[in-house]
């Protein structure tokens, strides 16, 4: 099974839904590393369930406990382990999915590939395994913020057919967690709201769009040809629960352009090469480029209605089913630090890796 994650800065993850606990391997953190575990802690409080009335229900603290690797606040260079206990489990309310398999779930593809799965609100293909991704990326931004001064943003910009209509440049993005759908926009981000608590009470569910923004990256991360820095991307975040798409710079509207338009030209301001527009979203030729890179990610609505829908059984006979327990009726507010967080785990791992590219720096 696929639970690592990079190449120098690496990270694996470990743990189910409903087991004692889930958790995260940290290898190639460098020493000396000031680790803050209040940090840590805020942004798995971000993350963890039972935040309002449009999220699900399931209470948990996702309190962290850092095993090792981590000595008087200071990073070691040693592993750095850390585990969050589970403590709300209703495994309960999945017993009615023990022999038969969701809708749009990985219940069915676990089975055929496995031979046996846990049924038990997913065991590890639940979204409960990304608070380990976010406690790892927290410690990234740590440690980029340390090495480089780089700053991660994520913020809901669209709602099924609610879509924010400004660039991110035109925001402020300190006040994303101003509002608990996680939209810069005020007035936007009351409609997503309603939107989403209606969907709730229709015993339904929605899909919507984080953006991400990426500042303050040096030129020169990312390794063509396999290992591009938007391909890396593209690829931590397709690994996200619900994820459907993914697109950077001018992304699919970038085909309505001519090379003309598209073009960023560049030109030297004071002792920095800058481009004048930023179509490329800070990438070009699988490398940063040194301007803010910006990226959209397509959540798909969550899986679980509770509703009655037609499935099948483990012995092939059609059937019913109905979503039972605590569920998200739109998975993106909570979904924006785990964007951020498998963004900081790019940047630090190719920032690593790009002081092996050439003898002197």
């Amino acid at each position: 099974m696929g639970s690592s994650f990079g190449k120098i800065f690496k990270i694996s993850t470990f743990g189910e839904s409903h087991g004692p606990a889930i958790g995260v391997n940290i290898e190639g953190l460098p020493a000396g590393v000031q680790i803050d575990l209040e940090h840590i802690q805020l942004e798995l409080s971000r993350r963890r369930p039972g935040q309002s009335r449009i999220t699900t229900q399931r209470k948990e603290a996702d309190e962290v406990e850092i095993l090792s690797g981590v000595f008087e606040g200071v990073s070691t260079g040693t592993p750095v382990a850390m585990v969050i206990r589970n403590k709300d489990q209703k495994s309960k309310d999945y017993t009615h999915i023990s022999h038969k398999f969701r809708p749009s779930h990985a219940d069915f593809t676990f089975q055929g590939k496995y031979g046996v799965r846990d049924y038990r609100g997913g065991g590890r293909s639940s979204a409960r395994e990304t608070a380990a991704r976010v406690a790892a990326g927290a410690v990234a931004k740590q440690f980029i913020a340390q090495a480089f001064g780089g700053h991660f943003y994520a913020y809901v910009s669209q709602v099924g057919s609610l879509k924010l209509g400004k660039d991110y440049l035109d925001l402020d993005l300190d006040q994303i967690d101003d509002h608990v759908v996680r939209c810069p926009d005020p007035e936007m981000a009351d409609k997503m709201f309603r939107l989403i608590d209606q969907v709730r009470k229709n015993k339904d569910t929605i899909g919507g769009i984080i953006t991400g923004v990426i500042k303050n990256i040096p030129v020169g991360l990312g390794e063509p040809v396999f290992d591009k820095l938007h391909a890396t991307l593209g690829k931590a975040m397709l690994s996200i629960n619900a994820v459907k798409g993914f697109e950077y710079g001018s992304g699919f509207e970038g085909i309505k352009m001519t090379g003309s338009k598209h073009n960023d030209t560049f030109y030297k301001k004071g002792d920095r090469v800058r481009t004048r527009t930023n179509k490329s979203g800070g990438i070009q030729g699988g490398i940063s480029n040194g301007e803010d890179i910006y990226f959209n990610v397509a959540f798909k609505p969550v899986a679980t209605i509770m509703q009655d829908q037609e499935s099948v059984d483990k012995e092939g006979n059609n059937t019913k089913i109905s979503g039972k327990g605590r569920h998200d009726p739109c998975v993106v507010p909570r979904a924006v630090p785990i964007v951020e967080a498998m963004s900081a785990l790019v940047i630090a791992d190719f920032y690593l890796i790009s002081r092996t590219n050439k003898l002197n720096h």
